[in-house]
């Protein structure tokens, strides 16, 4: 057995594997597929098994969740196997810290936030799958409470900036609202990752 095994949602995966590489981390990562978020009291029994399927591959494991609308299951499954997972509500805590997720929300409560990974899925993890692709007039019945899209920004990369923009813009514009973007890098999730796979001493 060797290093951290953490069980990741497929939306973080890759930012995980930036960050452990960055900083020579000892974990393997077994992502899970995005789209459980459409379905998330399904999340926590993919967790566990998949926990049941690694567990004896690694010193320890970690789930690279937040609570995604689990309303607590994963809580439960990590307490009843003696495991940590990511602090927050969401990968929003995540990226921008609680903190800055709560006041934008108290600001404006009709803001539809976007990652770096959902502005680069938004065909596939919210048209396709919400139907729109299909069926344009369902817009309105999904999107009628929302006033704004705030993408959260993850990357510094000028290049993928501006490619990431367009996507970004196609994205507001499909669903009929103005787009603001807000600058996070990956500081806070470095962060969480770090208090989550790092021996405590």
């Amino acid at each position: 057995m060797h290093g951290v095994g953490v069980i990741a949602c497929g939306a973080l995966a890759t930012h995980i594997g930036a960050l452990r590489d960055l900083n020579g981390w000892d974990l393997t990562i077994y992502p899970l597929n995005p789209l459980l978020h459409n379905t998330p009291a399904a999340i926590a029994g993919e967790v566990e098994r998949l926990a049941g399927e690694v567990s004896g591959r690694h010193t320890r494991l970690a789930v690279g969740y937040a609570d995604c609308g689990t309303y607590g299951a994963l809580d439960a499954l990590c307490a009843r196997l003696g495991i940590a997972r990511l602090p927050g509500l969401h990968c929003y805590d995540l990226y921008a810290g609680a903190p800055t997720i709560e006041a934008l929300l108290a600001e404006a409560p009709g803001t539809y936030v976007l990652t770096d990974f959902l502005v680069k899925s938004f065909a596939r993890t919210v048209i396709a799958e919400l139907g729109l692709d299909r069926y344009a007039e369902l817009r309105d019945d999904y999107f009628k409470h929302y006033t704004q899209v705030v993408w959260l920004r993850q990357t510094t990369d000028p290049v993928e900036q501006a490619q990431l923009r367009t996507l970004a813009e196609d994205a507001a514009q499909r669903i009929g609202l103005p787009l603001r973007v807000r600058q996070t890098g990956l500081g806070a999730l470095a962060a969480a990752l770090a208090g989550l796979v790092t021996p405590a001493r």
